[in-house]
């Protein structure tokens, strides 16, 4: 079994990769930095809504790593 996650994660990583296509790879770690680079989801310095958007943060680039890997495998 797969899993699944919501379209708005599904949504932005994909309108992400759309628009930036050199910028991510198949590193989960490389695409987190640039989704924080390229969104504003950047944690508050008090910590506030921090939590809350480091796990989107975290969602959005696993989905992008998943992705790009996948659109690899099919122009292969």
């Amino acid at each position: 079994m797969g899993n699944i996650r919501q379209t708005y994660i599904k949504r932005v990583a994909i309108e992400l990769v759309r628009l930036h296509p050199g910028a991510f790879t198949a590193d989960y770690r490389h695409n987190r930095e640039k989704v924080l680079e390229l969104t504003d989801l950047k944690p508050t310095e008090g910590g506030g809504n921090g939590v809350r958007y480091k796990k989107l943060t975290n969602r959005i680039a696993g989905y992008v790593t998943r992705y790009h890997k996948r659109q690899a495998r099919i122009v292969a």
